[in-house]
């Protein structure tokens, strides 16, 4: 009687032999497979070199991904620092502002940046960056725990920005000292790209510059 074996049957088979082709060796120059790259009968051991070279391929491709990526974040840690820098040499308070705004701006080529700043010293009282601001907009500040990212629907701090409206998208950052459950001001960033700022984008370096930018002004505070 003839047993049939099915493939599941002949690979459970080569999987417990796994000496079988080197006993057989003449069988890998025999055995016959359909290339997809080529589109015609390669032998298993060519069968074998292919998917090999595909592998390799995907993994160049991976660390090239790995590699730009890589590039990409040393390029922002090095326009953070400079921006850090920035702050740091600003040894008039009051000029502190305008280097963080102007900077932000010239340093990231961010459009448009600007902000306001509440609960501060009376000697900084009737400059720019103390222009009223709404009620709503300090209670909008106090309720962000991260940055907002997003189109511009007509946010009273994005018409802060010096052209308003051709601003698409902004993105809003809090500050605050340390955890403090109050924000003292918001840092406005402005740009007619509509995906510039989009809802989705990670907010981790913003939180950052927030942050940073937050302790540079805290001096001024009351």
């Amino acid at each position: 009687m003839t047993t049939h074996l099915d493939s599941d049957s002949i690979a459970d088979y080569l999987l417990d032999h796994p000496h079988f082709f080197e006993e057989h060796a003449e069988l890998l120059g025999r055995i016959r497979l359909t290339s997809p790259l080529l589109g015609r009968a390669i032998s298993l051991q060519e069968r074998q070199m292919e998917i090999l070279r595909e592998k390799i391929k995907v993994q160049e491709l991976h660390m090239a991904d790995l590699m730009r990526i890589a590039q990409e974040n040393d390029e922002i840690t090095g326009k953070f620092q400079a921006w850090t820098r920035a702050l740091l040499l600003a040894r008039n308070d009051a000029d502190l502002p305008q280097t963080l705004t102007g900077k932000l701006q010239e340093i990231f080529n961010v459009p448009q940046v600007t902000l306001r700043l509440w609960n501060i010293a009376e000697n900084h009282n009737d400059t720019w960056f103390t222009a009223a601001v709404s009620e709503d907009a300090r209670i909008f500040a106090n309720g962000l725990t991260t940055p907002f990212c997003g189109a511009n629907n007509d946010f009273e701090a994005a018409s802060w920005l010096e052209d308003a409206t051709s601003v698409k998208s902004v993105a809003m950052l809090p500050l605050r000292v340390g955890a403090a459950p109050e924000a003292f001001g918001l840092l406005v960033l402005g740009s007619p790209d509509p995906s510039r700022f989009s809802a989705d984008m990670a907010t981790d370096f913003l939180s950052r510059i927030g942050e940073t930018a937050s302790a540079a002004l805290a001096c001024l505070l009351h």
